[in-house]
């Protein structure tokens, strides 16, 4: 059994080493070459498409990276999956989409908004996800 000095050294040793591993785990991620948020490839077409996205309320019904409504498919990679023709179809698309059964609002965007989004898609397609995407892809293949 520990005296309660020799507890309290305890105690304060393991609180210490432990504030330093995080510390330096810390560190470590915010080290520039650990970057995996593809930042540097948002441009106005991206953030144009993150606006429709938005004003669209789009994550309502679907996710991206695991956030958002699962009524919808999953659309982090959805144009690894489904490729741009696909999409843009769908968001042009003057009567409403209902793959499988569930109806996905007739947005009938145009050409350059549709574009937007793609930009936007594409974007997030390529942030490194840490093998998130083999995680969700059986909850994706539900398009």
């Amino acid at each position: 059994m520990l005296s309660k000095s020799q507890a309290r050294a305890f105690f304060l040793g393991g609180t210490l080493v432990t504030f330093l591993i995080f510390i330096g785990l810390t560190i470590y991620s915010f080290m520039p070459r650990n970057d995996q948020t593809n930042y540097k490839a948002i441009d106005k077409q991206v953030v144009r498409g993150k606006e429709i996205w938005e004003q669209n309320n789009c994550m309502g019904c679907h996710s991206i990276m695991g956030e958002g409504g699962y009524y919808a498919p999953e659309l982090t990679k959805v144009l690894d999956r489904r490729g741009e023709g696909y999409v843009k179809a769908a968001l042009m698309s003057p009567i409403p989409w209902a793959p499988n059964g569930r109806k996905m609002v007739a947005y009938n965007m145009s050409e350059q908004d549709a574009d937007a989004v793609v930009a936007y898609f594409k974007w997030i397609g390529k942030i490194d996800l840490n093998g998130f995407d083999r995680i969700v892809s059986p909850l994706a293949k539900e398009e």
